[in-house]
């Protein structure tokens, strides 16, 4: 009793409240054989009527009444974040064996409170009661927007915090229309800063327009290839790669697309090994569903005509997306019903997957670009971070630089380097209160292939200081 009255007492003290979180307090995980020095929680946040939002809430290791918090979203469309929790930047991360977890020296929790939510209903344990799942970005931004709402109502104490959005891949979409409806509504006392945005997709055109050059840079194209997408789609030295109408362009780029995409490579990290070995035939036909859309329709005739190649209705299992990432571990750990029960997983809900066909297959795209959501928010003073890996080809580098540099805002560095542990980390630039930066070497999931770099650059766009 005394020793109960001695923490409270220490809580009080740190003006915290924990008594009406209780419910969802996660006070035990198997596999966890180190004592955490954070609290967290895992239950739902209410959205739309009939659709209810997992969430994973881990407080700062630092001081969890002064420092930021952080929401983060993985992308897909249909992907969940617990994914990013579990493998980039959670404050523990699970064994390969599957039953075991282990602290992450670089968890971004060591400084903000970190809001893990799975987004939209039907990815990993979020749930719709008419278990209907095809939605869109508005949908999408709209339900993230009354699941914070829902968030602050259930822990107040955190409502004069700074507050941050993250998203990364899809989330390049969710993160940028979720923060204008922060910025611009009516949810009470959200003390809304800023978002970031990780080997995002920030548009479409200039997504599909740049890979071309990556790929040929990067040595993936033969001199025969690249004379050739010259010669059929660039005129007076402009060339168009994204939508250009002439049918050999398009022969051309949707064979250097399937270069990229199908040939065994890993697109999410160029110079990492493929997890299982190099997949061919189409393996990522699936994955990349809402990307290189306007080739995909004639890719998909033409097939259907040869009978060769994998067709938009078929594809990989659930079980095998993402390609070339290894997600065994996490989806071994998070479906043991101990775990399960830790985190309040009601026993009626399926298994949990990285990511969800039902959703990704039937998500619907609204926003081919985000330019005109980036030019509202900067114009309100909010602070925004466009960060990449310079190995990833499903959203490369040149593509968001290109997104960054044309919403014409006002260089106010110059493009230079920025360093970690007396190392070249990568290059950045600023534009007001925009800034565009990569991480050299990491791929898609920046925190997990350079989570030092990563954490480093978390810390200084939070405490708005030199990178």
């Amino acid at each position: 009793m005394f020793l109960l009255s001695l923490a409270c007492l220490s809580l009080a003290l740190c003006g915290v409240t924990w008594a009406a979180y209780d419910p969802d307090e996660v006070t035990g995980l198997p596999g966890m054989s180190f004592k955490p020095n954070y609290r967290q929680w895992s239950g739902y946040l209410k959205a739309s009527p009939g659709k209810y939002l997992h969430y994973w809430f881990v407080t700062s290791q630092r001081d969890p009444v002064k420092d930021p918090v952080v929401l983060w979203l993985n992308g897909g469309p249909g992907c969940s974040s617990l994914d990013g929790f579990l493998s980039e930047n959670g404050p523990f991360h699970v064994n390969d064996d599957g039953a075991t977890l282990y602290q992450n020296e670089f968890s971004w929790n060591k400084v903000a409170n970190m809001l893990y939510l799975e987004s939209p209903a039907g990815v990993g344990y979020s749930y719709s009661d008419d278990g209907q799942y095809k939605t869109d970005d508005d949908e999408v931004a709209d339900n993230n927007y009354l699941a914070l709402q829902s968030f602050f109502a259930k822990f107040p104490n955190f409502t004069q915090n700074e507050f941050y959005i993250f998203g990364e891949s899809y989330g390049g979409i969710y993160a940028p229309t979720l923060s204008l409806r922060v910025a611009t509504g009516d949810a009470a006392k959200i003390n809304f800063k800023g978002f970031a945005v990780g080997n995002g997709i920030s548009c479409f055109a200039l997504n599909d327009q740049s890979l071309i050059y990556f790929g040929y840079y990067h040595g993936l194209f033969g001199e025969q290839l690249w004379a050739d997408l010259n010669s059929n789609c660039c005129k007076d030295g402009t060339c168009n790669f994204y939508n250009n109408s002439m049918k050999a362009c398009v022969q051309l780029v949707g064979e250097a697309f399937s270069i990229v995409y199908e040939s065994g490579l890993n697109e999410y990290a160029l110079y990492l090994d493929c997890a299982g070995g190099a997949r061919t035939t189409g393996s990522y036909h699936r994955t990349m569903l809402n990307l290189f859309q306007n080739y995909r329709k004639q890719w998909d005739a033409e097939n259907a005509v040869s009978g060769g190649g994998v067709q938009t209705g078929s594809g990989p299992t659930l079980r095998e997306v993402p390609p070339c990432i290894n997600s065994t571990a996490q989806m071994t750990w998070l479906n043991r019903g101990d775990v399960r029960k830790a985190l309040h997983i009601p026993d009626t809900l399926p298994p949990w997957d990285i990511c969800s066909d039902d959703v990704g297959s039937r998500y619907v795209n609204k926003y081919r670009t985000v330019r005109d959501v980036y030019l509202k928010l900067l114009s309100l003073g909010v602070r925004a971070l466009v960060y990449n890996g310079d190995t990833d080809m499903a959203c490369n580098f040149l593509g968001d630089q290109w997104f960054v540099e044309q919403l014409n805002m006002k260089k106010t560095t110059s493009y230079q380097r920025w360093v970690f542990d007396n190392q070249i980390a990568g290059f950045y630039q600023q534009f007001g209160n925009i800034t565009f930066l990569t991480v050299k070497g990491a791929g898609h999931m920046v925190p997990q292939w350079a989570p030092g770099p990563a954490f480093h650059m978390f810390q200084s766009f939070l405490s708005n200081t030199p990178y």
